[in-house]
């Protein structure tokens, strides 16, 4: 089953994390992550230099370590790199000690000021040391991008319906992403609908 919001039960359990953004009515964040990927990354870069959006890439610090370049360009545009961990870790199959560890090993190729759990799953325990140093955030749409069976028109369709003021949106800039063909159509509908992306003013 896809859940394409996050439900009510993790907003309790992760009180002080960000799910929406509260900037102004029509605003919204979108958020990129997996990367940085030589080809996909690139061709969303290109696409929000377009149309002037700035982003948070959330990247993994393997990736990061080797196409330091690339996170540079990202940085350089304006974008705001957070820390999606150094290996792609699911917190409900690992000790709080492995998962501090791997965030703390991406902080030299990422952020050391916030951060995103891979998969969104992360233990209570793992949560209350994390957030003493980053801001943590999850997101309010997830449209399965990266889902090969889902499809790229599916993941446009759940995009431009569960858009609404102050959506954080989670997207992939992965080589199995569907972003870089759906991302333009997006921004268009979105700018039609009178929406704009913004980048949130996040302090830990």
């Amino acid at each position: 089953m896809r859940l394409f919001r996050p439900g009510l039960f993790s907003r309790v359990l992760y009180p002080d994390a960000v799910f929406r953004i509260s900037a102004g009515e029509r605003s919204l964040c979108l958020t990129f992550d997996d990367g940085p990927d030589p080809d996909s990354t690139i061709r969303i870069l290109n696409i929000l230099e377009k149309h002037k959006i700035k982003a948070i890439f959330f990247c993994k610090g393997k990736a990061a370590e080797k196409y330091p370049e690339i996170v540079d360009r990202i940085r350089s545009a304006g974008h705001i790199v957070g820390n999606h961990g150094y290996e792609h870790l699911n917190g409900w199959r690992c000790t709080t000690e492995k998962y501090l560890k791997n965030a703390e090993s991406a902080v030299p190729f990422t952020s050391d000021l916030l951060f995103r759990p891979p998969y969104g799953r992360m233990r209570l325990g793992q949560y209350s040391r994390l957030k003493a140093s980053f801001k943590i955030m999850f997101w309010d749409i997830m449209p399965y991008d990266f889902d090969e069976s889902f499809g790229a028109e599916n993941s446009l369709r759940i995009l431009k319906k569960k858009i609404r003021p102050g959506s954080v949106i989670v997207l992939h800039d992965t080589p199995r992403s569907f972003v870089p063909s759906i991302l333009n159509d997006f921004i268009i509908h979105t700018y039609a609908k009178g929406y704009k992306f913004i980048l949130p003013e996040l302090k830990v």
